[in-house]
């Protein structure tokens, strides 16, 4: 959401239901999303509380390094000072080297001891990464997310298997495909089984695969169609149909597939 609208569409956002709010440094639109938190949060401070909203926010590739990390975090934290603290705080790819990602993530350990960030994870993290990761020899505070871009045509089964199976939550970016496959038959065919929009199907896709989807709109007409999204049930016959049409299409970028130091050539 461009930052300039972003208070707005927060705002809109938490009066509609939604309470977890996805943000990120390269994104530039951190304060106005915090900005539109504590908006609603002072509307009603007896019902609207802090607690209630889960905000994530992302470290970009450039901030990898401990001293580089730790800097980052303490501007996400002051840009954040309406609302006190960070919920979840993201590597938002594995882009850099292990010296680098490792000291990151002795920077972010340290903030969750401090008690500023609450929760830490990763975003477009391989199997290898992940693996790189966990076998921390200083490792305290395993990550609690991996967010990947994830729809039907991008179902990347082994990837989500494996970082379930390691305990973490599955979050799915681009859940909507940016709209490039809204006409798609097989998608139109199951929305009009259960008379919904086909952005609906997608988002309940994810729910069904047992994902945390993050639809991205800035039309506040929208929020609360997205948010239906979680008003039916597909069957697994349809999801089963809608994993068929897997064919790994990236939208966005894949930093999952980026080498590990000892797999660089010389």
């Amino acid at each position: 959401t461009p930052p300039h609208e972003t208070a707005a569409v927060v705002f809109a956002a938490l009066e509609s239901g939604y309470r977890h709010i996805d943000c990120a440094q390269f994104y530039e639109n951190e304060e106005e999303a915090c900005r539109g938190i504590a908006k609603w949060i002072a509307k009603d401070p007896s019902r609207n509380k802090r607690e209630h909203v889960f905000y994530t926010t992302k470290i970009f590739d450039p901030d990898h390094g401990y001293a580089r990390t730790n800097k980052a975090i303490e501007l996400s934290l002051e840009r954040a000072k309406e609302i006190g603290y960070i919920d979840l705080l993201l590597l938002h790819s594995p882009q850099s080297d292990y010296e680098r990602r490792h000291g990151s993530w002795m920077a972010f350990q340290e903030f969750v001891e401090s008690g500023k960030v609450k929760s830490i994870g990763v975003s477009n993290y391989g199997i290898k990464h992940l693996k790189e990761l966990l076998e921390y020899p200083d490792l305290k505070t395993k990550p609690a997310v991996n967010q990947l871009e994830l729809h039907p045509w991008l179902t990347r089964n082994d990837l989500t298997a494996y970082t379930a199976n390691q305990g973490l939550l599955v979050e799915a970016y681009t859940p909507l495909v940016r709209a490039r496959k809204m006409d798609d038959p097989t998608l139109l065919k199951v929305a009009e089984d259960h008379n919904r929009t086909p952005a609906q199907i997608l988002i309940n896709w994810s729910l069904s695969k047992g994902f945390i989807p993050l639809p991205k709109t800035a039309t506040v007409s929208r929020l609360a169609s997205n948010f239906e999204a979680m008003q039916f049930q597909l069957s697994k016959k349809q999801v089963d149909t809608l994993d068929a049409l897997n064919e790994g299409m990236h939208i966005c970028w894949n930093p999952s597939t980026y080498p590990l130091d000892n797999e660089r050539q010389a």
